[in-house]
Formats: structure tokens, C-alpha cells, sequence
């Protein structure tokens, strides 16, 4: 299975030059813990970092620093590890295993924003997957008893 099929494609995105606060408040009002930063290029957006909930609270709020007066620039996570959108699942998770990474943007061919994929949308698919093998064996005696009869 490819990234790209699992990934929330409505992605809430900010660019590094708005302040911390505006950041902030982009979360609040879309209900998530976490904006990709991009940058536009053509008719893309490319992603360049990501903020989120924790770095505001641990960079900013923990210091006593003004939210209204930095840039998402100055605290987000540039060294961003991406995900094409046809990259094998697994694959995908192993990167964000051996590098500590629970968010990773998807990207497009043109390495455009197309969604986002998080460690909750993994445990999600994962835990469906496990599901659905946990059927197997009552579908089997299922199949037994019809074939004996």
C-alpha cells in the first residue's frame, strides 16, 4: 500500500513568516496540533518545516516568550523528513521510526503539499489491518462447516 492512499489530505499549512501566534490560532480553529510550513513555488506548495502545539509550548510559552512578536520561522522543525505519495507504507514507517518522527508531509511528483500522514493515522490502518486478520480463522471454520455438510 502506497502513503499517499492513508495520508489526511486536508492539510492545514501556514508559511514561516507569520507570527507564532497567528500559527496558534490556525490550529485552534482547524482543531489540530500541528501546521506544515511551506513556502509557494509555482503553483505548489512546498513543504519547508512543520510547528506544532508542543514546540509553541516548549519554545515560546515555556520561556515566557512573546507568541505575538516571533515568526514560525524562528521555531519550527526544518530538518523535515517528507513522504512521496507513492512511497510504500512500510517504508515510510521505518524512516519515521529510526528518525523519532511522528508527522511526516506527503508530497506530489512536483514535491507539492498532498497531505500529511501522523503515527495515529499508521496505528489506525494498522489496527484495522490486524482486524481483519483476526477474522481469517472464524471465516475458515465457516468455510469448513459448509464444505462437511
Amino acid at each position: 500500500m502506497r502513503i499517499g492512499e492513508i495520508c489526511t489530505v486536508q492539510t492545514i499549512y501556514c508559511k514561516a513568516d507569520e507570527s507564532v501566534q497567528a500559527a496558534a490560532l490556525l490550529m485552534r480553529k482547524h482543531h489540530v496540533g500541528d501546521l506544515v510550513v511551506v513556502e509557494q513555488a509555482e503553483s505548489e506548495r512546498i513543504p519547508v518545516g512543520i510547528i506544532t502545539d508542543r514546540d509553541i509550548v516548549v519554545s515560546v510559552i515555556a520561556l515566557g516568550l512573546d507568541p505575538s512578536s516571533l515568526l514560525v520561522g524562528d521555531i519550527m522543525s526544518a530538518d523535515l523528513l517528507t513522504a512521496p505519495e507513492d512511497d510504500d507504507l512500510y517504508e515510510t514507517i521505518e524512516r519515521m521510526r529510526s528518525r523519532g518522527i511522528r508527522r511526516v508531509p506527503v508530497v506530489n511528483n512536483a514535491g507539492g503539499l498532498a497531505g500529511i500522514v501522523s503515527v495515529d493515522d499508521l496505528l489506525e490502518f494498522l489496527a484495522e489491518e490486524m482486524g481483519e486478520l483476526s477474522r481469517i480463522s472464524s471465516h475458515q471454520q465457516s468455510h469448513e462447516k459448509r464444505a462437511r455438510q
